[in-house]
């Protein structure tokens, strides 16, 4: 785990944590979204409790294309073969690689079977709000600004039977209705190679691993906090990729295990046996005229980043946003709960906690937090009984464990 690169002169925190066997996941850092609870119990399912963006995993139900437009002066996508079937080959061979990686982890739901056969476009604007999850190479967006390589739009369903242009209605609150992928075209001094050409190409960014990255977010993860995880916020330096490639024998071979981790609570496979640990707790103020007395109902730290480490190897295991929980009907709690689950059974742990004040801040993961509560200041005839408001994420706290299993 990174250090903080910033002290605070900060208010103490106390840590408890129990064993639990619960499934469900207050705080991984997931695209959340709140149902529309204005709509018939039927539609919107009846609970203001957020909703962790998916996909659905029967067979073939995640289909991507991808746009053939490139950028040709200068070129940003370097390929080995230099022929145009084989530079096409050779980037569509990336792409499935990078959803192989995530389709290849045990214990989801999410399996190579969920998988459509990749399709081609040639339109360079295949990118768009139209329920069709695009790759698109060439394609320019405002959202291009100083510094960003490649980012992913998601669109999420808040009531059943929406859709989303020519894609299927929607039978899940919470399902990705349109996912799509943009790397920048317009910076020249920026150029992605494929793993063949990136020995040739030191100068490129590693487009597996910038894929790969990105279709994770297609899935629903928000960014993590933890360094070694391939959905930290920071792509690898040119030349560079991210951990291992993957291989036939171990192709989630780049996954940390924090990714495998929120990837079995996501895509919660319900026959599993080994991933159905969880550990449970709550933080709170030593004192508690520390908490900020606006919104008001702020009874425990929120936006901590809660971290789960094997107690024999001292690997990071899993790391979660803590600071609320939500029964139903709604809204949410900010209490200073956390839940690690999909933790594998028969090990022990150790859990810390650390505020977002070091290279990775509550910018990165808002599509994690900000989403948690609507109101009626942003959502005209939001029932007040349903409505909430997300506080500010607590950056200045230190940890000290209380109790302990």
């Amino acid at each position: 785990m990174r250090k903080s690169l910033q002290q605070f002169a900060a208010v103490c925190v106390t840590l408890l944590f129990t064993l639990w066997s619960s499934t469900f996941a207050y705080g991984y850092a997931f695209n959340e979204i709140v149902p529309d609870v204005r709509q018939p119990a039927n539609v919107s399912g009846g609970s203001a409790c957020p909703v962790a963006s998916h996909q659905l995993t029967s067979p073939a139900a995640i289909a991507f294309r991808w746009s053939t437009a490139l950028g040709t002066n200068p070129a940003t996508i370097l390929t080995q073969n230099q022929t145009p079937n084989g530079s096409l080959n050779e980037i569509e061979q990336a792409i499935q690689q990078s959803l192989g990686v995530w389709s290849n982890v045990s214990g989801t739901t999410l399996t190579p079977s969920s998988i459509a056969p990749l399709t081609r476009v040639t339109a360079s604007n295949s990118c768009g709000s139209d329920g069709i999850d695009s790759i698109c190479f060439d394609q320019p967006d405002m959202a291009f600004t100083p510094g960003v390589l490649a980012f992913t739009r998601v669109i999420t369903a808040d009531q059943i039977g929406i859709q989303l242009g020519s894609g299927p209605s929607a039978t899940q609150v919470g399902q990705i209705l349109d996912a799509d992928v943009y790397f920048n075209p317009s910076d020249s001094m920026v150029t992605f190679a494929t793993p063949a050409a990136l020995p040739a190409n030191p100068k490129a960014y590693d487009l597996e691993s910038l894929l790969t990255h990105e279709l994770g977010h297609a899935l629903g993860f928000s960014h993590s906090a933890v360094w070694s995880a391939m959905m930290y916020p920071f792509a690898p330096a040119p030349g560079t990729y991210t951990n291992t490639r993957p291989t036939t024998q171990q192709p989630d071979a780049p996954l940390s295990d924090d990714d495998r981790t929120g990837l079995r609570v996501l895509y919660h496979n319900p026959t599993d046996t080994q991933f159905v640990g969880s550990i449970q707790g709550r933080i709170l103020p030593a004192n508690p005229l520390s908490l900020p007395v606006s919104p008001p109902g702020v009874t425990g730290v929120f936006g901590a980043h809660v971290v789960a480490v094997d107690a024999t190897t001292g690997a990071v295991v899993a790391g979660t946003l803590g600071g609320w929980s939500c029964q139903a009907p709604g809204p949410v709690q900010f209490d200073g709960t956390y839940a690690i689950n999909a933790l594998a059974v028969n090990h022990s742990y150790k859990i810390y906690a650390e505020p977002l004040n070091g290279t990775v801040g509550p910018s990165a993961v808002s599509n994690a937090i900000v989403p948690l509560c609507r109101n009626a200041t942003t959502d005209p005839g939001w029932p007040p009984l349903q409505a909430c408001v997300v506080p500010q994420t607590d950056l200045e706290f230190t940890a000290a464990e209380l109790s302990s299993p």
